[in-house]
């Protein structure tokens, strides 16, 4: 398959999947609003062969659609998921020994192979590189799609490794350019293992930042693989050929990679590194990360730089988590028994919301059907890697019906036909949530909630706005969003004291009215309208601007034995003052790149 990154793009231009754009572009903002616009279209990969300031082009886009993805590991695709799929579940192998004669020999023959020296690289400066800033107020620029790779300091080697992508904010703030970059990950990633033991030795830990190189070396650093399976390895069994690496210095370069850089993160020196524009939509606010000292960094001759844009789902990072998914799928499954699918919700920014289908096995001879097992599996997906992220899990158990959490609407509506919402609502509180994620009460810090439904049908869904949510004193414009839910806007959030008696008002004015079994979501918020206009809107919305524990209201509600129940659900929306704001496109900025798409353009047939 590619070697590098010159001979995927050569390919994906020859197939059609590729533009040049031959114009100077600047990489502050115009590159980032660029890829975005073409993103949005369905358009190809772009190349972007002339950046100001910089002699090194670059290319983003290449993981677009799914379609893209596919063609760029097509060789190589169904041999590494049959690997990845006898790590999950290795049985299948005896029971089928000749349907995975070939996959043994596929992980040999990726095995990483050590050189000597530098390869074809030459010392550049980080300022040399194209220094992409996406949206208007990020701190600086970063580097999208890098490999940070690091050893165990207890047991180096390439095999005992961390291949990770963690944002690198290359310029800004207080670094120091060209001698100083910011790394921005938790201290429960690889990375962060790494680094702990190396702060307890009294030792800085050398890490290497490798950019570029084959496609397949970028999706491997985000791949959640199982025990054993080291992240080199898959990336040479997608690529088609061996990790080449070699040691300069102390450090381990990636001989494939476009660019490297080269340093060391002391114990305890951080630097203030963001806001940086993310993928919730919003932005990441400024807070201390460890620090890297650059030591020495490396380009081939003819380097491309890859980057991606983030922002509101969907994205480019949308594909690519589609591709991770059908590469890893099975993995879930194995790891947490009882579950057919878990599926997170991309319009909602992946880690907030979960849908996800369970089997309920404990009570088959009950009169009364309720989550049992459900429940069992619902604290497992919570305790699981990086789905312990997430705030809302909606799961169901698969009956009488397919069902499908990739139909949201439709799996949405399944649950609200048969939830009891006095007994089948769970909350974890005072616990950890998504670092980027400013719902909660802190950094790191919210709360969590399960919404379980098994057994039969319950009610039918309101199909337009009830007549007891209109005319309520303090509320208007209530808009329906889907069967079931409607939205309903109040005035602008000031505090919580304030919001507990508004919501008692509106609870109230409910309950006066003999309740409302056929509205069982009631989302409060900003902009009714805006909610109801499409489904990702509320996706987006409902679940990256609340905190399950201080946002969660429900009309006849009631605590008994430390349980929480009510009849309907009301979840306050509304924008807070600790809430990070949202991502707003630079119009001067959106005005200027239309050239790019005028009749002389480099892109005049992707978009008009």
């Amino acid at each position: 398959m590619y070697r590098n990154m010159e001979e995927c793009i050569n390919d994906l231009e020859k197939n059609g999947h590729l533009i040049r754009i031959k114009e100077e572009v600047d990489p502050y903002l115009e590159m980032a609003a660029i890829h975005m616009k073409v993103y949005e279209e369905g358009g190809p990969a772009l190349l972007f062969e002339n950046v100001k300031g910089s002699d090194y082009p670059a290319v983003s886009n290449l993981f677009g659609t799914m379609e893209r993805s596919k063609f760029i590991f097509r060789k190589t695709w169904e041999r590494t998921q049959n690997v990845i799929g006898l790590r999950n579940d290795p049985v299948s192998a005896l029971k089928s020994p000749f349907k995975h004669v070939g996959s043994g020999v596929t992980a040999t023959k990726a095995l990483p192979v050590k050189k000597s020296g530098t390869g074809d690289f030459k010392e550049i400066k980080i300022s040399d590189m194209p220094l992409i800033q996406h949206w208007p107020d990020d701190g600086g620029a970063f580097v999208t799609l890098p490999q940070v790779y690091s050893e165990d300091p207890d047991k180096p080697g390439i095999m005992n490794s961390n291949l990770g992508m963690y944002r690198v904010q290359l310029s800004g703030n207080e670094y120091e350019l060209d001698k100083e970059v910011g790394l921005h990950y938790q201290i429960h990633r690889g990375i962060g293992v790494h680094q702990h033991k190396a702060n307890k030795k009294g030792e800085p830990l050398k890490v290497s930042i490798f950019i570029g190189g084959p496609p397949a070396h970028t999706l491997a650093a985000v791949m959640p693989l199982p025990e054993g399976l080291s992240e080199m390895t898959v990336a040479g069994m997608l690529s088609g050929n061996r990790f080449r690496y070699s040691y300069v210095d102390g450090y381990c370069l990636s001989l494939d990679a476009d660019f490297v850089i080269t340093g060391e993160i002391y114990p305890d020196e951080t630097k203030p590194e963001g806001p940086f524009g993310d993928h919730l939509g919003y932005y990441s606010l400024t807070h201390e990360f460890p620090l890297m000292r650059v030591h020495k960094v490396y380009a081939k001759e003819n380097a491309i730089l890859p980057f991606t844009v983030v922002g509101r789902p969907p994205q480019e990072d949308t594909s690519f988590g589609a591709l991770i998914h059908e590469l890893t799928g099975g993995a879930i499954k194995q790891e947490i028994p009882g579950v057919k699918e878990v599926h997170a919700v991309d319009a909602a920014g992946v880690h907030p919301l979960l849908f996800a289908i369970g089997s309920e096995r404990y009570t088959p001879f009950q009169k009364v059907k309720q989550p049992a097992e459900l429940l069992t599996i619902s604290n497992r997906i919570l305790g699981t890697g990086q789905l312990s992220l997430a705030k809302y899990l909606f799961i169901a158990a698969e009956e009488d019906k397919p069902l499908d959490t990739h139909k949201e609407e439709e799996f949405l509506t399944y649950i609200l036909e048969r939830m009891d919402f006095r007994r089948d609502i769970h909350f974890q509180t005072n616990t950890t949530i998504d670092t980027l994620d400013y719902s909660g009460t802190g950094l790191n810090t919210g709360s969590k909630v399960v919404f379980a439904a098994a057994g039969d049908k319950k009610r039918d869904l309101c199909t337009e706005v009830p007549e007891e949510l209109k005319d309520i004193p303090g509320f208007k414009n209530p808009r329906l969003i889907m069967p079931g839910i409607v939205a309903i806007e109040g005035s602008e959030f000031s505090s919580y004291e304030i919001a507990q008696e508004e919501l008692n008002n509106l609870t109230a004015s409910i309950e006066k009215k003999g309740g409302l079994d056929s509205c069982p979501m009631i989302i409060l918020s900003d902009d009714s309208e805006f909610l109801s206009a499409e489904l990702n809107n509320f996706l987006w919305v409902s679940f990256t601007r609340s905190n399950p524990s201080h946002d969660i209201y429900g009309v006849n509600s009631f605590y008994e034995n430390k349980h929480w129940g009510c009849d309907n659900v009301i979840i306050d929306v509304r924008i807070k003052p600790h809430h990070a704001p949202p991502l707003i496109p630079d119009p001067a900025v959106e005005k200027n790149i239309e050239r790019y798409f005028a009749d002389e353009g480099s892109l005049s047939k992707v978009a008009k």
